[in-house]
């Protein structure tokens, strides 16, 4: 089940604003799938002039119900979500509101990240770690079209226009890919060879020669390029995406 705050407001009145609102604020959605972080991340734009954090969502699709409701000027989106990731919520985001600024917020200081991240259609990739000040003057300057500051590289019409696919899974096999995907899934080798219908023998012929094609020595890495390469474009949402 979506998992969708509206601050303040009741679901059915999200798309309203509340009595308190600054005039002329710009109006922001944070989605990230901790309630702690969300209630930092509010506090410090409701403390800056000239922002008013309208909506809250935990997973890719309350925060989809939730900016419909609101149509916020910004949308801070963590990578790591239940169901749809980060980076293919962006991608939607960017598509269908066109208008709406969008911005990762992420604790992964990760190139493969930010390249995912832009290619997407982002505003920018900030990081959780930057101090609050730099965080609300890199939102205002993406917000105004300017270059974001550093510790969130801008990239909105400057990313690499080919595929970030072709250029971080080179020449991996259908099948390579397919454990790529399971692996990144959280499942191991003995159900990656059950759902295969292979064996897990195989399975670790599989990931060996993955790892050297991508230069990886872990799951975890492997799992970075697999969310950074989009295999997990058209994977159900049913809560078991990608756990970087």
């Amino acid at each position: 089940m979506s998992h969708v705050e509206p601050v303040g407001l009741p679901a059915r009145d999200a798309a309203l604003d509340g009595p308190d609102e600054p005039v002329g604020a710009r109006r922001v959605v944070v989605v990230d799938d901790h309630e702690l972080l969300r209630t930092g991340t509010r506090r410090i734009l409701e403390d800056a002039a000239g922002f008013s954090v309208v909506g809250e969502a935990g997973d890719g699709e309350g925060a989809l119900e939730v900016i419909a409701d609101t149509k916020p000027d910004v949308v801070l989106v963590d990578i790591r979500l239940p169901g749809i990731n980060g980076i293919d919520l962006a991608r939607r985001l960017a598509s269908d509101f066109p208008t709406t600024t969008v911005l990762i917020l992420s604790a992964y200081d990760d190139e493969n990240y930010v390249r995912a991240a832009l290619a997407a259609g982002v505003a920018g990739y900030l990081l959780k770690t930057m101090p609050s000040d730099e965080l609300v003057r890199a939102i205002t300057a993406a917000c105004d079209g300017t270059t974001v500051p550093e510790g969130g590289p801008s990239g909105r019409g400057e990313r690499d226009e080919q595929p970030v696919r072709d250029a971080l899974l080179p020449r991996l096999t259908v099948r390579e890919q397919e454990v790529v995907r399971l692996v990144a899934r959280g499942m191991s080798n003995k159900a990656i060879a059950r759902q295969l219908g292979i064996s897990p023998r195989t399975v670790e012929g599989h990931l060996n020669h993955v790892f050297q094609k991508l230069d990886t020595t872990s799951r975890t890495e492997l799992v970075h390029y697999a969310l950074a390469s989009r295999l997990f474009r058209n994977e159900p949402s049913d809560g078991s995406g990608p756990a970087p």
